[in-house]
């Protein structure tokens, strides 16, 4: 009990005092009786010189020994011509002693000049005796006082607990049957000892407010828990939310073995907030949320989440493929209406993506990310169902495929590409960071291409590795013409070519050929990306390391991914989606995941960066989490290399 503790220590604080004062006066004691016999000594031993006439040293001594206890002896003549000389041998230091010592006592020989005589004698006296009874008293005086101090506590404590376990035995009766019997009106209170009275009032105000409390404590939390799921702009159910739901209800559920699971982006709201200010960007945002949720209302069972910023995610449970494109037809329809009286240049594109049961949410989510990007190549709002997740069709009979091949093709052998950079800027001096090449990729007319479409295409027409080499090979060319070798760069990677032995390979030979500029390359890689193979993964990054270049792990957050993944990969750094970031500094839910990862990834030894930082909030929040670099709009634009 803390009263215990409390006297416990109040009575050692005595006890040290005490035994400080009694120790002190003792030591005081000792130097005067120690002062006093070295003052005897000294007379008798001068007395002894002067009537000393026989010169015989060996006499000398005898009658000093007989006189003295002496730890050592020397008589020699005036010019140090010894005579006689004993030493007792060196006497240990004795507690006393040490004490002495400590509070300016010297234990050091005597010199005593006889003239007339022609004689010196040099002595030590032995104290050891006289000290010894001194050193026992200090002991027990040092001693006693905490004994003594701790048989007060114990005795006290054993009082007071013999009391404290009676009333706590009428208390515990006391509650049991109130627990018991909640409705008894007035359970006997005063059963207590009359000397704990107060008690007695403090636990009917306890009983009576208790009744009162349990049904608002009861509905606070239930509000609470689900105020941690909910947007708070749309009043969705929020990732968190969505993610539950799925584990629960569609990755082991029997009832709901298959269906659709679509992704709508909202296109303009980074544009709006940052030209019309938040409040338009939210109103945009609910306006697309109470469209999305006309259309799913028409559909059984169908839930809706808000995923981040700009995701809107939609589980169609037991629906065909069919019956998923009539429901991304409306949506096309009703954003375009939309479009017209918002004065946008475009609202949303939705990806769809078909799944069953025992479908890693991982993976789904990254196919549906995918088909947004193919629907952002196709018209306005348009919309694209990925029927196998287990990759993208390869078909050519898709919107735009010949023209989207010319195009990349185009591309490639011109070089019609240009390389931006924006700072990720360290949040301390210590942490290291760097400057994310970015690529806008142009047409004959010099038109600036969408950058996601582009990609998207080109994966889907197996043209990402060539396109992946020659962004390096522009920015490694860049760098060494610019003389940029000092500076940090980092370069996106598709997950195909992580995969591919023969990209591996050449970019291996690639770095090696340019070491000193490899050792300021870092190169990011989806975390969807780095799970699709864990074996291919960890040899690439094998491989970049031994290039002398690093590896971050991006969109992390994305997935479900254990850190395990990660210790066993041995990443340098990971960014945090931007779907946490945007307004973390209202956002608890977010705060604490984003703290938890910073926490686990430096207990590994890896850095983390947060994207789409975008107000000076965000960015505090972000520092006081312990991030180790910003990037994003508020930090610093794109801009040319």
């Amino acid at each position: 009990m803390k009263i215990f503790k409390t006297l416990l220590i109040a009575q050692l604080l005595t006890a040290l005092i005490l035994a400080a004062v009694s120790v002190s006066a003792l030591v005081i004691y000792s130097q005067q009786i120690i002062e006093d016999r070295d003052r005897e000594a000294r007379n008798t031993i001068e007395q002894i010189l002067s009537h000393h006439l026989s010169g015989d040293a060996k006499v000398l001594s005898r009658q000093l020994d007989r006189s003295f206890d002496l730890q050592s002896l020397r008589i020699s003549q005036l010019d140090n011509t010894v005579l006689h000389e004993q030493n007792n041998g060196r006497t240990p230091t004795t507690l006393a002693m040490w004490a002495l010592q400590t509070a300016g006592s010297q234990f050091r020989p005597v010199l005593l000049r006889n003239e007339e005589h022609g004689i010196q004698v040099s002595y030590q006296l032995n104290h050891r005796r006289v000290l010894a009874p001194l050193q026992k008293l200090g002991l027990i005086l040092l001693i006693a006082p905490f004994i003594v101090g701790w048989l007060t506590v114990f005795i006290a404590k054993s009082s007071i607990n013999r009391s404290y376990r009676k009333t706590s035995q009428s208390v515990n009766r006391l509650i049991d049957g109130f627990i018991n019997d909640p409705q008894k009106a007035e359970p006997n209170w005063h059963s207590l000892p009359s000397e704990f009275s107060d008690i007695n009032v403090a636990l009917q105000k306890l009983a009576n407010y208790s009744k009162k409390q349990y049904s608002e404590m009861t509905t606070a939390a239930y509000q609470i828990a689900e105020e941690a799921y909910k947007d708070p702009v749309t009043e969705l159910p929020n990732r968190n939310r969505f993610v539950q739901y799925y584990e629960d209800h569609c990755k082991v559920s029997k009832e709901t073995d298959f269906g659709v699971f679509a992704i709508t982006r909202c296109t303009e709201l980074q544009g709006l907030n940052q030209t019309r200010g938040y409040q338009e960007g939210d109103q945009y945002i609910k306006d697309v949320a109470n469209i999305v949720r006309k259309v799913a209302d028409a559909y059984k069972d169908a839930r809706l989440f808000r995923l981040n910023s700009s995701d809107f995610g939609i589980l169609l449970p037991r629906i065909t493929p069919k019956e998923a494109e009539n429901f991304a037809l409306q949506l096309q329809s009703r954003f375009n209406e939309y479009q017209k009286n918002a004065e946008l240049d475009s609202i949303a594109y939705t990806g769809l993506v078909t799944y069953e049961s025992g479908k890693a949410l991982g993976e789904l989510l990254a196919v549906a990310d995918t088909s947004i990007s193919l629907a952002q190549t196709k018209q306005t709002n348009a919309w694209h169902l990925q029927k196998d997740s287990a990759g993208l069709e390869m078909a050519s009979s898709g919107y735009g495929n010949q023209n989207w091949r010319n195009v990349i093709e185009d591309v490639l052998n011109n070089n019609r590409l240009n390389l931006l950079a924006q700072l990720i800027q360290p949040s301390n001096r210590s942490a290291k960071a760097y400057s994310e090449i970015l690529v806008r990729f142009k047409t004959v007319e010099n038109q600036v291409l969408p950058t996601a479409s582009f990609l998207a295409m080109a994966e889907k027409l197996d043209k990402i590795i060539a396109v992946d080499r020659l962004i390096i090979e522009t920015a490694l060319t860049t760098i060494k013409n610019r003389n940029l070798q000092d500076q940090y760069f980092g370069l996106n990677l598709s997950p195909r070519c992580v995969h591919d032995d023969q990209f591996v390979i050449w970019l291996e030979r690639r770095l090696l050929k340019d070491a000193h500029i490899a050792a300021k390359l870092i190169f990011e890689v989806s975390e969807f990306g780095l799970q699709q193979n864990l074996k291919t993964s960890k040899r690439f990054i094998d491989m970049i390391h031994r290039a002398g270049a690093r590896v971050t792990v991006e969109k992390f957050g994305v997935g479900i991914t254990s850190f395990k993944f990660f210790r066993d990969l041995k990443p340098d750094f990971v960014k945090m989606d931007g779907s946490y970031t945007r307004r973390i500094d209202e956002d608890k839910n977010n705060q604490y995941f984003m703290r938890l990862m910073i926490d686990l990834a430096h207990r590994i030894g890896v850095g983390v960066f947060a994207e789409s930082v975008e107000t000076q909030e965000e960015k505090h929040m972000l520092e006081s989490l312990f991030i180790d670099g910003n990037q994003g709009y508020y930090v610093g634009k794109p801009a040319p290399i």
